[in-house]
Protein backbone atom coordinates (compact mmCIF):
# COMPACT_ATOMS: atom_id res chain seq x y z
CA UNK A 1 0.00 0.00 0.00
CA UNK A 2 1.62 3.22 -0.91
CA UNK A 3 1.80 6.04 1.55
CA UNK A 4 -0.18 9.36 1.60
CA UNK A 5 1.60 12.07 -0.09
CA UNK A 6 -0.45 15.22 0.71
CA UNK A 7 1.97 16.21 3.94
CA UNK A 8 5.38 14.91 3.08
CA UNK A 9 5.34 16.85 -0.60
CA UNK A 10 5.72 20.47 1.30
CA UNK A 11 8.36 18.99 3.53
CA UNK A 12 10.36 17.69 0.35
CA UNK A 13 9.97 20.47 -1.45
CA UNK A 14 10.94 22.74 1.56
CA UNK A 15 13.92 20.45 1.96
CA UNK A 16 14.61 20.74 -1.83
CA UNK A 17 14.46 25.00 -1.23
CA UNK A 18 17.13 24.57 1.45
CA UNK A 19 19.33 22.88 0.07
CA UNK A 20 19.28 25.14 -3.11
CA UNK A 21 19.81 28.15 -0.79
CA UNK A 22 22.74 26.35 0.61
CA UNK A 23 24.32 25.46 -2.40
CA UNK A 24 23.84 28.95 -3.62
CA UNK A 25 25.84 30.33 -0.60
CA UNK A 26 28.25 27.91 -1.13
CA UNK A 27 28.48 29.15 -4.94
CA UNK A 28 29.15 32.48 -3.76
CA UNK A 29 31.41 32.06 -0.93
CA UNK A 30 34.02 30.15 -3.70
CA UNK A 31 37.32 31.10 -3.38
CA UNK A 32 38.08 33.89 -6.17
CA UNK A 33 42.00 33.60 -7.74
CA UNK A 34 43.59 36.46 -9.37
CA UNK A 35 47.33 36.28 -10.89
CA UNK A 36 48.16 40.19 -10.94
CA UNK A 37 50.71 42.15 -13.08
CA UNK A 38 53.26 41.32 -10.55
CA UNK A 39 52.68 37.26 -11.59
CA UNK A 40 51.67 36.81 -8.32
CA UNK A 41 48.30 34.52 -7.28
CA UNK A 42 45.94 36.34 -4.97
CA UNK A 43 43.36 34.14 -3.07
CA UNK A 44 40.16 35.61 -1.42
CA UNK A 45 37.60 33.44 0.08
CA UNK A 46 34.75 35.03 -1.23
CA UNK A 47 34.23 37.74 -4.03
CA UNK A 48 35.18 40.77 -2.00
CA UNK A 49 32.83 43.48 -0.35
CA UNK A 50 34.76 46.46 0.75
CA UNK A 51 37.30 47.37 -1.99
CA UNK A 52 39.72 50.01 -2.53
CA UNK A 53 41.28 51.43 -5.71
CA UNK A 54 44.37 53.54 -6.26
CA UNK A 55 44.07 53.96 -9.66
CA UNK A 56 41.56 55.88 -11.77
CA UNK A 57 41.08 53.67 -14.28
CA UNK A 58 40.59 50.15 -12.04
CA UNK A 59 37.69 52.45 -10.08
CA UNK A 60 36.09 53.46 -13.37
CA UNK A 61 36.49 49.69 -14.47
CA UNK A 62 34.44 48.45 -10.93
CA UNK A 63 31.65 50.62 -11.94
CA UNK A 64 31.30 49.91 -15.10
CA UNK A 65 30.73 45.98 -14.04
CA UNK A 66 28.19 47.05 -11.93
CA UNK A 67 29.72 47.36 -8.67
CA UNK A 68 30.36 51.37 -7.82
CA UNK A 69 28.75 49.90 -4.60
CA UNK A 70 31.87 47.64 -3.34
CA UNK A 71 33.74 51.09 -3.11
CA UNK A 72 34.83 52.02 0.53
CA UNK A 73 37.66 54.44 -0.62
CA UNK A 74 39.84 55.75 -3.77
CA UNK A 75 42.60 57.54 -4.69
CA UNK A 76 42.58 61.51 -4.77
CA UNK A 77 42.38 61.12 -9.01
CA UNK A 78 39.62 58.58 -9.01
CA UNK A 79 36.85 61.10 -9.82
CA UNK A 80 34.27 59.26 -12.28
CA UNK A 81 31.81 57.87 -11.92
CA UNK A 82 29.68 61.08 -9.53
CA UNK A 83 28.39 58.59 -7.71
CA UNK A 84 31.79 57.91 -5.63
CA UNK A 85 32.60 61.62 -5.28
CA UNK A 86 31.47 61.09 -1.33
CA UNK A 87 33.87 58.14 -1.39
CA UNK A 88 37.14 58.96 1.28
CA UNK A 89 39.83 59.84 -0.75
CA UNK A 90 42.82 58.50 0.12
CA UNK A 91 45.48 60.79 -1.62
CA UNK A 92 47.92 60.12 -4.04
CA UNK A 93 51.05 58.34 -5.46
CA UNK A 94 53.28 59.68 -3.09
CA UNK A 95 50.82 60.14 -0.14
CA UNK A 96 48.56 57.66 0.25
CA UNK A 97 47.65 57.39 3.56
CA UNK A 98 47.89 53.81 5.35
CA UNK A 99 46.22 54.20 8.61
CA UNK A 100 43.10 55.87 6.49
CA UNK A 101 43.36 52.33 4.34
CA UNK A 102 43.73 49.71 7.22
CA UNK A 103 40.58 51.28 9.11
CA UNK A 104 38.76 51.12 6.17
CA UNK A 105 38.89 47.48 6.18
CA UNK A 106 38.68 46.27 2.62
CA UNK A 107 38.67 42.42 1.46
CA UNK A 108 40.90 44.26 -1.19
CA UNK A 109 43.34 46.82 -2.37
CA UNK A 110 43.20 47.95 -6.05
CA UNK A 111 46.57 49.55 -7.08
CA UNK A 112 48.76 49.98 -9.72
CA UNK A 113 52.32 47.84 -10.57
CA UNK A 114 54.41 50.89 -10.22
CA UNK A 115 52.54 51.40 -6.25
CA UNK A 116 55.23 52.16 -4.08
CA UNK A 117 52.47 50.79 -1.14
CA UNK A 118 52.25 47.20 -2.14
CA UNK A 119 55.08 46.05 0.24
CA UNK A 120 53.28 47.86 3.26
CA UNK A 121 50.34 47.21 2.44
CA UNK A 122 50.82 43.07 2.45
CA UNK A 123 52.90 43.44 5.42
CA UNK A 124 50.02 44.74 7.08
CA UNK A 125 48.40 41.68 5.89
CA UNK A 126 45.90 43.37 3.59
CA UNK A 127 45.29 41.50 0.33
CA UNK A 128 46.59 43.54 -3.05
CA UNK A 129 46.31 43.03 -6.75
CA UNK A 130 48.32 45.15 -8.83
CA UNK A 131 46.92 45.69 -12.25
CA UNK A 132 48.23 48.53 -14.89
CA UNK A 133 46.66 48.65 -18.05
CA UNK A 134 49.03 50.22 -20.68
CA UNK A 135 47.79 49.15 -23.83
CA UNK A 136 44.28 48.32 -25.42
CA UNK A 137 45.14 44.37 -24.89
CA UNK A 138 46.03 45.16 -21.43
CA UNK A 139 42.57 47.45 -20.99
CA UNK A 140 40.71 44.16 -22.45
CA UNK A 141 42.96 41.25 -19.93
CA UNK A 142 42.30 43.63 -16.91
CA UNK A 143 38.67 44.10 -17.57
CA UNK A 144 38.74 40.41 -17.88
CA UNK A 145 40.12 39.80 -14.61
CA UNK A 146 38.20 42.63 -12.75
CA UNK A 147 35.04 40.92 -13.82
CA UNK A 148 36.46 37.88 -12.59
CA UNK A 149 37.52 39.04 -8.83
CA UNK A 150 34.01 40.45 -8.77
CA UNK A 151 32.00 37.42 -9.57
CA UNK A 152 31.18 38.27 -12.88
CA UNK A 153 33.16 36.55 -15.15
CA UNK A 154 31.48 36.87 -18.59
CA UNK A 155 31.05 40.81 -17.74
CA UNK A 156 34.61 41.81 -18.64
CA UNK A 157 34.49 40.90 -22.70
CA UNK A 158 30.87 42.44 -22.54
CA UNK A 159 32.28 45.50 -21.56
CA UNK A 160 35.01 45.41 -23.85
CA UNK A 161 33.16 44.41 -26.45
CA UNK A 162 30.77 47.95 -26.33
CA UNK A 163 34.71 50.03 -26.00
CA UNK A 164 36.14 48.32 -29.05
CA UNK A 165 32.39 48.41 -31.47
CA UNK A 166 32.49 52.54 -29.81
CA UNK A 167 36.25 52.80 -31.54
CA UNK A 168 35.27 51.33 -34.84
CA UNK A 169 31.89 53.69 -34.91
CA UNK A 170 34.27 56.60 -33.88
CA UNK A 171 36.82 55.81 -36.70
CA UNK A 172 34.00 55.08 -39.37
CA UNK A 173 32.69 58.77 -38.70
CA UNK A 174 35.89 60.45 -40.33
CA UNK A 175 35.47 61.39 -43.80
CA UNK A 176 38.39 60.56 -45.93
CA UNK A 177 40.05 64.44 -45.79
CA UNK A 178 40.45 63.43 -41.80
CA UNK A 179 42.46 60.39 -42.28
CA UNK A 180 46.27 59.96 -42.54
CA UNK A 181 46.73 63.33 -40.85
CA UNK A 182 50.08 63.47 -39.04
CA UNK A 183 49.26 64.35 -35.58
CA UNK A 184 51.45 65.04 -32.42
CA UNK A 185 49.45 64.25 -28.86
CA UNK A 186 51.09 65.71 -25.66
CA UNK A 187 50.67 64.61 -22.42
CA UNK A 188 52.97 66.95 -20.63
CA UNK A 189 54.48 70.74 -21.22
CA UNK A 190 57.52 68.75 -20.87
CA UNK A 191 57.17 67.50 -23.37
CA UNK A 192 56.35 64.13 -22.88
CA UNK A 193 54.22 63.12 -26.25
CA UNK A 194 51.88 59.45 -26.58
CA UNK A 195 53.89 57.58 -28.69
CA UNK A 196 52.67 55.22 -31.00
CA UNK A 197 53.37 51.60 -28.49
CA UNK A 198 50.95 53.72 -26.03
CA UNK A 199 46.98 53.25 -25.82
CA UNK A 200 46.21 56.63 -26.82
CA UNK A 201 48.97 55.84 -30.11
CA UNK A 202 46.43 52.76 -30.48
CA UNK A 203 43.69 54.31 -30.82
CA UNK A 204 45.12 57.37 -33.15
CA UNK A 205 46.09 54.70 -35.48
CA UNK A 206 42.77 53.08 -35.32
CA UNK A 207 41.51 55.95 -36.41
CA UNK A 208 43.61 56.14 -39.39
CA UNK A 209 45.91 59.02 -37.98
CA UNK A 210 49.14 59.27 -38.41
CA UNK A 211 51.26 59.59 -35.36
CA UNK A 212 54.55 61.34 -35.70
CA UNK A 213 56.01 59.32 -32.39
CA UNK A 214 57.27 56.03 -33.61
CA UNK A 215 56.89 52.93 -31.68
CA UNK A 216 60.81 52.57 -31.17
CA UNK A 217 60.44 55.72 -28.72
CA UNK A 218 58.27 54.32 -26.29
CA UNK A 219 54.73 54.66 -24.92
CA UNK A 220 55.02 58.20 -23.79
CA UNK A 221 58.39 59.45 -24.00
CA UNK A 222 60.12 62.73 -23.41
CA UNK A 223 60.58 64.64 -26.79
CA UNK A 224 63.08 67.43 -27.48
CA UNK A 225 61.13 70.32 -28.58
CA UNK A 226 62.74 70.41 -31.76
CA UNK A 227 61.57 67.09 -32.52
CA UNK A 228 58.11 67.99 -32.91
CA UNK A 229 59.37 71.11 -34.64
CA UNK A 230 61.19 68.37 -36.87
CA UNK A 231 58.07 66.01 -37.52
CA UNK A 232 55.90 69.30 -38.58
CA UNK A 233 52.18 67.82 -37.39
CA UNK A 234 49.32 68.64 -39.29
CA UNK A 235 47.38 68.06 -35.81
CA UNK A 236 48.35 68.57 -32.43
CA UNK A 237 46.02 67.40 -29.62
CA UNK A 238 46.69 69.09 -25.80
CA UNK A 239 45.07 69.61 -22.67
CA UNK A 240 44.22 73.30 -21.19
CA UNK A 241 46.45 72.49 -18.83
CA UNK A 242 49.47 72.54 -20.89
CA UNK A 243 48.13 74.70 -23.83
CA UNK A 244 48.84 78.22 -22.81
CA UNK A 245 52.24 79.12 -24.75
CA UNK A 246 52.61 76.36 -27.00
CA UNK A 247 52.55 78.62 -30.10
CA UNK A 248 55.54 80.39 -28.82
CA UNK A 249 57.56 77.90 -28.57
CA UNK A 250 60.55 78.30 -30.05
CA UNK A 251 59.98 77.59 -33.82
CA UNK A 252 57.20 76.39 -33.00
CA UNK A 253 55.04 79.24 -34.72
CA UNK A 254 56.77 77.43 -37.98
CA UNK A 255 54.42 73.50 -37.06
CA UNK A 256 51.72 73.47 -39.86
CA UNK A 257 49.17 72.63 -37.04
CA UNK A 258 50.41 75.71 -35.65
CA UNK A 259 50.25 78.06 -38.49
CA UNK A 260 46.90 76.24 -39.49
CA UNK A 261 45.54 76.74 -36.14
CA UNK A 262 44.36 72.77 -35.84
CA UNK A 263 45.19 72.33 -32.49
CA UNK A 264 42.77 70.94 -30.64
CA UNK A 265 42.32 71.84 -26.67
CA UNK A 266 40.99 69.16 -24.25
CA UNK A 267 39.27 70.48 -21.19
CA UNK A 268 40.08 68.59 -17.64
CA UNK A 269 37.17 66.63 -18.00
CA UNK A 270 37.89 65.27 -21.68
CA UNK A 271 42.15 65.57 -20.67
CA UNK A 272 40.69 62.60 -18.02
CA UNK A 273 38.63 60.62 -20.53
CA UNK A 274 41.69 60.69 -22.84
CA UNK A 275 44.74 59.76 -20.69
CA UNK A 276 42.62 56.48 -18.44
CA UNK A 277 43.33 53.42 -20.65
CA UNK A 278 39.65 51.81 -19.31
CA UNK A 279 36.15 51.94 -19.79
CA UNK A 280 35.82 55.08 -21.45
CA UNK A 281 37.90 54.59 -24.31
CA UNK A 282 34.87 54.31 -27.09
CA UNK A 283 34.23 58.01 -25.65
CA UNK A 284 38.09 59.06 -25.84
CA UNK A 285 37.97 57.63 -29.60
CA UNK A 286 35.06 59.99 -30.19
CA UNK A 287 36.93 63.23 -29.03
CA UNK A 288 40.01 62.13 -31.27
CA UNK A 289 37.64 61.58 -34.12
CA UNK A 290 36.13 64.92 -33.63
CA UNK A 291 39.32 66.86 -33.51
CA UNK A 292 40.54 64.86 -36.49
CA UNK A 293 37.23 66.26 -38.56
CA UNK A 294 37.68 69.41 -37.08
CA UNK A 295 41.06 70.08 -38.26
CA UNK A 296 39.98 68.57 -41.96
CA UNK A 297 38.02 71.42 -41.99
CA UNK A 298 39.83 74.46 -40.91
CA UNK A 299 40.72 75.89 -37.60
CA UNK A 300 39.78 73.84 -34.97
CA UNK A 301 37.54 76.36 -32.41
CA UNK A 302 39.08 76.39 -28.72
CA UNK A 303 36.91 75.30 -25.65
CA UNK A 304 34.50 77.97 -24.19
CA UNK A 305 34.84 76.46 -20.77
CA UNK A 306 37.29 78.56 -18.46
CA UNK A 307 40.09 76.64 -17.47
CA UNK A 308 39.26 74.99 -13.91
CA UNK A 309 41.40 71.90 -13.66
CA UNK A 310 39.70 69.66 -11.05
CA UNK A 311 42.81 67.07 -9.48
CA UNK A 312 42.05 64.19 -12.45
CA UNK A 313 45.13 62.16 -13.89
CA UNK A 314 46.34 59.77 -15.77
CA UNK A 315 45.85 55.97 -15.50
Amino acid sequence: MSKPMGKTRPFAAALLCLAAALCGHAADAAPVQIKDDRGVGVTLADVPRRIISLLPSLTESVCTLGECARLVGVDRYSNHPASIQSLPKLGGMDDTSIESIVTLKPDVVLVAISSRLTDRLEALGLKVIALEPKTHADVQRVLGKMALLLGKPQAGAQVWQRIDEGIKEAAASLPPAARQLNVYYEVDSAPYGAGTSSFIGETLTRLGARNVIPAELGPFPKLNPEYVVRANPQVIMVGQRSAPGLPQRPGWNSILAVKNQRICVWTPDESDVLVRPGPRMAEAAALMARCLRQAAAGPVPLPTTPFNAPPGGMR
